[in-house]
C-alpha cells in the first residue's frame, strides 16, 4: 500500500517548513519561535496560509515574521551517461 505523503508528493506536495516568530502574549517585547511542518504546495502554500488564519483567529501570540522552506523530496530521475563501455562476461 503507498503512503499518503508519497501520493502526495507525486501530486506537487513538498515538504514545507516554517518558522513562526511571534510575540509572547504576557510578555510582549519578547519573541517566541514556533516549527510549523507538512506537505503543501509552493509558491502558495494553502494548508500554512490556513495555519495562519487560525492562529490569527484563535490565539493571543501576534505574529511577527514567518520564514518558509520547502524540498521538493521526490526529483525527476537524473541519468549519467558514461563515455566507456565494458562488457564482462
Amino acid at each position: 500500500m503507498t503512503g499518503e505523503h508519497f501520493i502526495a508528493q507525486l501530486k506537487g506536495y513538498r515538504l514545507t517548513t516554517a518558522e513562526i516568530l511571534y510575540h509572547m502574549p504576557d510578555h510582549p517585547a519578547l519573541l517566541q519561535s514556533f516549527i510549523w511542518q507538512d506537505y503543501d504546495v509552493a509558491p502558495r502554500f494553502p494548508k500554512l496560509l490556513r495555519f495562519l488564519e487560525f492562529w490569527n483567529g484563535n490565539l493571543d501570540g501576534k505574529v511577527n515574521r514567518v520564514r518558509v522552506c520547502g524540498k521538493q523530496l521526490i526529483d525527476p530521475a537524473e541519468f549519467r551517461y558514461l563515455d566507456e563501455r565494458f562488457i564482462l562476461q
